[in-house]
């Protein structure tokens, strides 16, 4: 109780400085209350397309959030990716940048449209948001979010970049990078 009541006292100290307290950690990270780290999505978190029998959700995005992200970083990228997906390429589900370092997560199905926290890039079905899982029968797919923070101003680069496009924008640009995966197949 008394370390505690002693570590309380100092982060009140310290905001009253206008200093933050650093977290315990400081490790940048991306988590979410929606699934942990190598566990499935939910089914609503899958693709919601009539015309493909594999698309068996509702596209509600999942939660996701962040945090500690390195000194001088000025906005974010995010990048959803199914590398066993349409073989040999993957499948780029979500490309989404300019970020801007304000913004430390997304609700659930926030991004399942264009939202105007971040610039839309464009997914393997020419959609600018989130777009879930549409996984055929059989093996499990892992879809790796990418959460990247760069040194570029929000509004550095242009809407609509596909995933490759992005990359090699960003070359030169990420400070680091933290990811989440997910797994799914149909039920």
């Amino acid at each position: 109780m008394f370390l505690r009541g002693s570590i309380l006292a100092g982060a009140v100290s310290l905001a009253a400085m206008g200093v933050a307290p650093a977290k315990a950690d400081g490790v940048f990270t991306l988590t979410s209350p929606s699934f942990k780290d190598g566990e499935r999505l939910a089914v609503k978190n899958a693709g919601n397309n009539k015309s493909n029998p594999n698309c068996v959700g509702e596209n509600v995005s999942p939660a996701l959030s962040w945090a500690n992200p390195p000194e001088g970083t000025k906005s974010y990228a995010l990048l959803m990716f199914d590398p066993e997906g349409r073989p040999p390429g993957g499948v780029s589900h979500w490309v989404a940048y300019g970020i801007p370092v304000s913004v430390t997560g997304f609700a659930e199905g926030e991004v399942s449209k264009a939202s105007d926290k971040y610039v839309g890039g464009t997914n393997l079905m020419k959609l600018s948001n989130y777009f879930g899982p549409c996984t055929p029968p059989g093996p499990i797919h892992h879809y790796t979010f990418t959460l990247m923070a760069t040194d570029l101003e929000p509004t550095a680069l242009a809407a609509g970049l596909t995933r490759d496009e992005a990359i090699k924008a960003l070359d030169g640009h990420v400070k680091q990078a933290t990811g989440l995966i997910g797994t799914f197949s149909k039920p």
